[in-house]
C-alpha cells in the first residue's frame, strides 16, 4: 500500500522519501524517483542508531508531511517529532489489535503527537479522534490475466483438473495457518481434488511445514516462499484464502477480489467491509466453518465462479479503488 500510494503521489509532481525500520526492502514502488532508506534497526539495541538516523534524514529532506505506518514507526515518528520539525505528522494502524498493554500504553500517550491518526477500516477505527481511511488497490495491477494463469499453473504444476485455493501473507501468529491447516485437513479429498498454494514467509514457516506432515495433507499444501508476482498467482488460483485471526482492512483478500476470484475469508476486523456480499465470511478460529466454505467455493460451477469473480471486482473499483484513496490522503495532507 505504502509503495503504490507513493508510485501516486509522484505522479501528482510530489517528491516522496519511503524511511523503514527493520530487514531488507522486499516491496518497492515502481518510480525511480522515490527514495527507499533503511534504519537498519535489527534488534532494541540498535533504537538509538535508528532514531538519530531518521532525524538526520528528516532534517536533510525537510518534508511538508510525515506519514507513517503501524505501531512500531507511529511510535517512533512521533517521538522523533519532539526534536525535529515536521509541519504534518498522520499515523495510520493497519489492524485491529495494535498488540499487548505496554504497547497500547505508549500508544495512548504519544497520540498527541501526531495531528491525526487514522486506521485503513471502521471496525478497527478506536474511539476518540481517529478516522478511516481505506486502504487502496490498483485495479490495473490487480486484474484478471488469462495468459498469467496458464504460466504459472504450468511452472507450479496446478493441472486443469485440480483446483488451486491460495493464500498469501506472512507466517505469523495473525494470520492463523493452523486454522487454514486443519480446515485442509477436513476437506473431503474423494469430493474435490485441489492443491494449496501459501506465498509468504515468516517465523511460522517451519511450524506449519511440521504441522502440514504431522495432519497427512503436506502432499495438498505448497509452501511458496516470499513471491514477486501475487496478481499472477491471484489469477492462476481459483479460490483465495484468508485464514487470520485478525486484520485491520484484509488487503489481500481485496486484491485477490480484483482478481476476480472467489474469496473465502474469516470475519477478522474489516474484512467483513472488504467482501460485503461479494465472498465468503467465516468466523475466525473455526476450521470446520473455514473447511465448509472452501468447499461451498470449490463446488461453484465455473460460470458461477465467474460472476461471483465479476461482482468481486466491482466491489474493489466501486469502494477500496486506489485513486479514490490517493484524493483522500492528498486532502488530508492539505487540511491537517
Amino acid at each position: 500500500m505504502v509503495a503504490a500510494l507513493a508510485d501516486a503521489m509522484v505522479d501528482k509532481g510530489n517528491q516522496i522519501l519511503i524511511i523503514y525500520m527493520t530487514g531488507s526492502a522486499m516491496v518497492l514502488p515502481t518510480s525511480p524517483e522515490v527514495r527507499v532508506i533503511g534504519l537498519g534497526i535489527s534488534s532494541g539495541r540498535h533504537l538509538a542508531r535508528g532514531f538519530l538516523k531518521m532525524r538526520s534524514l528528516l532534517r536533510e529532506f525537510r518534508p511538508d508531511v510525515v506519514h507513517s505506518h503501524m505501531v512500531h514507526a507511529n511510535i517512533m515518528s512521533r517521538l522523533v517529532r519532539i526534536v525535529t520539525p515536521m509541519p504534518r505528522l498522520v499515523c495510520t494502524a493497519h489492524n485491529t489489535d495494535e498488540g499487548g498493554k505496554l504497547r497500547m500504553l505508549a500508544y495512548r500517550l504519544t497520540d498527541r503527537l501526531a495531528d491525526i491518526s487514522t486506521n485503513v477500516s471502521n471496525k478497527a477505527v478506536a474511539r476518540g479522534r481517529m478516522q478511516t481511511v481505506h486502504n487502496g488497490i490498483s485495479t490495473s495491477l490487480f486484474c484478471f490475466d488469462a495468459h498469467a494463469r496458464e504460466r504459472v499453473r504450468t511452472e507450479l504444476g496446478g493441472h486443469a483438473d485440480t483446483q488451486v485455493i491460495l493464500a498469501v501473507g506472512r507466517l505469523s501468529e495473525q494470520k492463523d495457518y493452523p486454522n487454514l491447516m486443519h480446515a485442509v485437513a477436513q476437506i473431503n479429498q474423494a469430493r474435490h481434488k485441489f492443491i494449496v498454494w501459501i506465498a509468504g514467509d515468516g517465523p511460522l514457516r517451519q511450524d506449519m511445514q511440521t504441522m502440514a506432515e504431522a495432519l497427512g495433507i503436506s502432499r495438498l499444501v505448497r509452501f511458496l516462499g516470499v513471491r514477486h508476482d501475487i496478481p499472477k498467482l491471484m489469477s492462476a488460483a481459483d479460490v483465495f484464502v484468508l485464514p487470520s485471526a485478525w486484520e485491520g482492512f484484509g488487503l489481500v483478500a481485496a486484491e485477490a477480489m480484483a482478481c476476480e476470484r472467489v474469496v473465502v475469508a474469516t470475519d477478522s476486523g474489516g474484512v467483513r467491509e472488504v467482501v460485503g456480499d461479494a465472498g465468503y465470511l467465516v468466523p475466525v478460529r473455526n476450521p470446520q466453518a473455514l473447511a465448509d466454505a472452501l468447499m461451498k467455493a470449490m463446488d461453484m460451477s465455473p460460470s458461477d465462479k465467474s460472476q461471483l469473480g465479476k461482482i468481486a471486482r466491482q466491489r474493489v473499483q466501486t469502494h477500496y479503488s486506489l485513486e479514490q484513496a490517493v484524493e483522500k490522503w492528498a486532502n488530508i495532507y492539505c487540511s491537517t
